[in-house]
């Protein structure tokens, strides 16, 4: 049926276990003009119901001008594809959650959609839902008092999932409800979690199990740190005896809990008190009370915003920006489970341990890990993708390229500059400074030093201020360089001297007649004299 006598503009794709109840939806509301999926024995049961074009192909959504809007709800893995097409082509795009399964294919769907005043939304169901709606006004309305803890618990078993793990497929609900109260993003963020029934060995036939999205985990713990000072702890898991979906807020005057399982009570209160009698607290129970909220269908009143957007060209409350933070918190919480549980600092593209100290303002690449007890100075310039040890200090005036590894206790002290995909061992030493005396100090004078692209040095090898390090050059450990080093030459030694070549997958190369292949990469390279230059094919 048609409400309203709206037009007919929406294609969902992806007609499965979710995409059919937007299907019904969107069918209800009167806007729904295509459905498509690749898999059309789901066209079976939905024909009967729905009136629509049923097709299996992509182009034609992409070529109908009467399209206005699509709904995407396919696997996760494909979302980002799909929804770029879309936006590319001019239309707005509704997105089962997760947007993507990177931060950075989020913002990148973003920036087109902004770039071509589209509306991108994010099916985070739970922020249409009449109690959580309800229960925000609560909060806003100093119901509660002051917000201090709040903990999610959405388990269930099944349903089992190899495009991406518990922590993915469950918790970016609860994320994005949490942040949504909180009314900010986490400072810190920690996760532990394993894998029992689907370890690394079943999921081997699984593409891009490398995908921090698919670490093998069946259950996850997440702690959430804010700055305002709530808490919050996420428990997900698909091998739970019973369904559990339950949202419990803890203030100060109050306690709420909203729980999705429960038919009638959904939100209730608990206005539960701690007195202090003799210096003791005392837990003074209060008869709970029952909000009353209405039965609406939380997926009709988010396709009904989806609409209401479109055609208003308004901003939703769950767009793309929104998802943005809820992907970062997935990304970190990843990055700490790969760590076995470490606590991360949450930056804006990069990941700090809690304990390192990162001085404002410096530029920190996308990408970047700074580990435990780090010091980075203001004005340090970072690149992408660097992974920085324990230990390690970079000055006011040091540059960084990108995909540079630092390994523990390194020093890179101001004027010193490594290009993109340097190695530098642990202990390893670089100086500024080319006669030191501690009362008679330069005030800043330090001489640079320069490590070009892809060079290695080991570890406990100490560099001179002033010296140049040549591309692709390997120096080896503890060896105490005092002058420039070629491209590709390998030098040991105190001080340290030439001794051999090696080609840029760090393979030692020989040359007969001035000309070497590498073994191991069949790179070419010639030689002149003591200048090694690669012959490109």
């Amino acid at each position: 049926m048609i409400e309203n006598g709206m037009k007919k503009f929406i294609a969902v794709v992806g007609s499965g276990s979710w995409g059919k109840n937007l299907v019904r939806n969107f069918y209800e509301i009167g806007v729904l003009k295509v459905v498509c999926d690749i898999n059309e024995t789901n066209f079976d049961e939905l024909k009967e119901r729905y009136s629509a074009i049923y097709t299996n192909s992509i182009e034609e959504i992409l070529k109908d001008d009467e399209i206005k809007a699509v709904a995407v709800a396919t696997p996760s893995e494909t979302h980002y594809e799909l929804a770029k097409k879309f936006l590319l082509s001019g239309k707005d795009v509704f997105v089962e959650k997760p947007l993507v399964l990177k931060v950075d294919e989020a913002v990148e769907l973003v920036k087109i959609a902004e770039g071509k005043n589209l509306i991108l939304m994010v099916d985070h169901v739970l922020q249409y839902h009449p109690a959580v709606q309800k229960l925000k006004d609560l909060i806003k309305n100093g119901e509660l008092g002051e917000i201090k803890y709040i903990y999610s618990n959405r388990l269930n078993f099944g349903k089992f999932r190899r495009e991406e793990n518990t922590l993915w497929s469950f918790a970016p609900h609860d994320v994005s409800l949490i942040l949504s109260i909180a009314g900010e993003v986490p400072e810190k963020v920690s996760s532990f979690g394993g894998s029992y029934f689907f370890t690394e060995d079943t999921q081997a036939n699984s593409s891009g199990l490398n995908d921090i999205s698919k670490i093998p985990c069946d259950v996850t713990v997440t702690h959430l740190e804010f700055k305002n000072g709530i808490r919050a702890h996420i428990f997900v898991s698909w091998i739970h005896p019973y369904k559990e979906q339950k949202l419990v807020v803890i203030g100060t005057k109050k306690m709420a809990v909203f729980d999705d399982t429960e038919r009638e009570n959904k939100l209730v209160l608990y206005p539960h008190k701690v007195e202090w009698i003799n210096s003791l607290p005392v837990a003074k129970k209060a008869d709970v009370e029952v909000i009353d909220i209405p039965k609406d269908e939380p997926l009709r009143n988010a396709c009904l915003h989806f609409v209401e957007c479109v055609n208003l060209r308004k901003k939703p409350l769950t767009d793309g920006l929104e998802s943005i933070n809820v992907l970062k918190v997935l990304e970190l919480a990843s990055e700490s489970l790969r760590n076995n549980g470490v606590k991360l600092k949450m930056g804006s593209n990069y990941f700090a341990h809690e304990t390192a100290v990162i001085d404002q303002p410096c530029e920190i690449g996308e990408g970047t890990k700074i580990w435990h007890f780090t010091h980075i100075m203001s004005g340090a310039k970072i690149g992408r993708n660097c992974v920085i040890g324990q230990n390690c200090f970079i000055g006011s005036r040091a540059v960084i390229g990108n995909g540079v590894k630092i390994q523990n206790n390194v020093s890179v002290y101001d004027l010193v500059t490594l290009e993109d995909y340097v190695f530098v061992g642990p202990s390893a030493v670089f100086t500024n400074d080319i006669n030191p005396r501690a009362k008679y100090p330069k005030g800043g004078k330090w001489i640079p030093t320069l490590v070009r692209e892809g060079a290695t040095i080991g570890a406990n090898a100490t560099i001179l201020c002033g010296i140049t390090i040549g591309r692709w050059a390997m120096v080896g450990a503890g060896a105490v360089v005092t002058r420039d080093v070629p491209d590709y030459a390998i030098v040991t030694g105190i001080p340290a001297k030439l001794t051999g070549w090696v080609c840029e997958c760090g393979e030692k190369i020989n040359f007969k007649k001035s000309k070497a292949v590498c073994k191991r990469c069949g790179r070419s390279y010639q030689k002149r004299g003591n200048k090694v230059t690669k012959i490109e094919n």
